[in-house]
C-alpha cells in the first residue's frame, strides 16, 4: 500500500489559508442557521395560542412551506461551501505520483519506430 502514494519529490506545500476555517465554521453555521430559519414558523405558533378561535390553517401551512425551503437552500448553500473548501484544502496538499516510470524521450521514441 506504501507504493500507491508516493509523494513528488520538492513539491512546495501551500500553507493551508481560509479554508480550514470555513471547515471548522460549517457545522457552527449548520445548526445556528437551521435553528434561526426556523424561527418564524415556531414564533407563528406561539402567537396563534394567544389568538383563540382564528381559522389560520393556510397561514402555518404557507408559512411552514417557506421555512421548509429557506432551511433546503441554507443546506444547499452550506454544502456547495463546504465542498469548494475541501476541494481547495485537497489542491493545497501534496503532491503524489501516480505512475512512476521512466518518460522515454522524443528522439528515442522516434529511433525506435524506424523513422
Amino acid at each position: 500500500m506504501s507504493r500507491l502514494f508516493n509523494k513528488l519529490p520538492g513539491f512546495p506545500l501551500t500553507p493551508s489559508g481560509r479554508e480550514r476555517d470555513v471547515l471548522r465554521l460549517l457545522p457552527r453555521l449548520f445548526w445556528r442557521g437551521s435553528l434561526l430559519l426556523c424561527l418564524p414558523s415556531l414564533l407563528l405558533r406561539l402567537w396563534l395560542e394567544w389568538q383563540p378561535g382564528r381559522d389560520v390553517g393556510t397561514l402555518l401551512l404557507t408559512t411552514d412551506i417557506y421555512v421548509a425551503s429557506l432551511v433546503i437552500l441554507h443546506w444547499t448553500v452550506l454544502l456547495t461551501v463546504g465542498i469548494a473548501a475541501f476541494i481547495v484544502m485537497v489542491m493545497k496538499g501534496p503532491a503524489y505520483v501516480a505512475d512512476a516510470y521512466p518518460l522515454v524521450e522524443k528522439d528515442e521514441a522516434e529511433g525506435s519506430l524506424g523513422r
